[in-house]
């Protein structure tokens, strides 16, 4: 039973841990870039951006497969790279997840940056700093709440991911079974006593979380 329940639980933390690094950078990244950039178009990127937020798990997994499949141009170069293809592996739930959660880190990170007082970064730029120093030294402190909020949430919702993931990374024990995968089979075997155990859980650090973001913003 140990073994059993910790298995998902370790991999989980892992999976969203991975996505929540690559979630945080290509944010803080297109957040800035966003923030302050005007071009044609960018409502339409924006709306690219923001739509894993609304379409079914279910789409974006078919999406995955479509794009990193094994008859993709993506999937034979990730194929010949690593001699195995992408679908049903460890960094196939990376992806899955990194792609859910990646919407509410940009939109976290995109509004912290908007807050920041043009004049204050302008001044930076006229005392010698350069784009790198002011977005370290400047920019990110700035909107750090922001920053900090939309990586908790993104963590918590790569933590959850289920559909898109159990689509493209499948359910297999040890290497692909997440917590919320380990739920529905354990649900599907009968087996409440422990899928209680991953609900539990799953409330337990969903709870903390959200809470964490409200006292922080409080």
């Amino acid at each position: 039973m140990t073994t059993e329940f910790w298995s998902p639980v370790k991999l989980s933390i892992e999976i969203a841990t991975v996505s929540g690094v690559w979630v945080l950078i290509l944010g803080l990244f297109f957040g800035k870039v966003m923030a302050h950039t005007k071009f044609k178009g960018k409502t339409l990127v924006e709306t690219v951006f923001l739509l894993p937020l609304v379409l079914p798990p279910s789409v974006v997994g078919f999406l995955l497969i479509v794009i990193f499949g094994r008859n993709s141009p993506i999937g034979q170069i990730i194929e010949d790279l690593f001699n195995q293809p992408v679908m049903f592996t460890w960094g196939a739930a990376v992806i899955a997840s990194s792609v859910v959660a990646f919407p509410l880190m940009y939109q976290s990170a995109k509004t912290g940056f908007e807050a920041i007082d043009g004049e204050i970064e302008h001044a930076a730029r006229v005392d010698g700093a350069n784009e790198f120093k002011l977005f370290m030294l400047i920019s990110m402190p700035l909107a750090r709440k922001a920053i900090l909020s939309g990586a908790i949430l993104s963590f918590a919702r790569a933590l959850g991911e289920f559909g898109a993931t159990l689509m493209f990374a499948g359910n297999i024990p040890g290497k692909t079974q997440t917590i919320p995968t380990a739920i529905y089979v354990a649900i599907d075997s009968g087996n409440m006593e422990l899928a209680w155990l991953w609900v539990l859980s799953m409330i337990g650090i969903s709870f903390f979380m959200l809470l964490f973001v409200h006292t922080m913003k409080s």
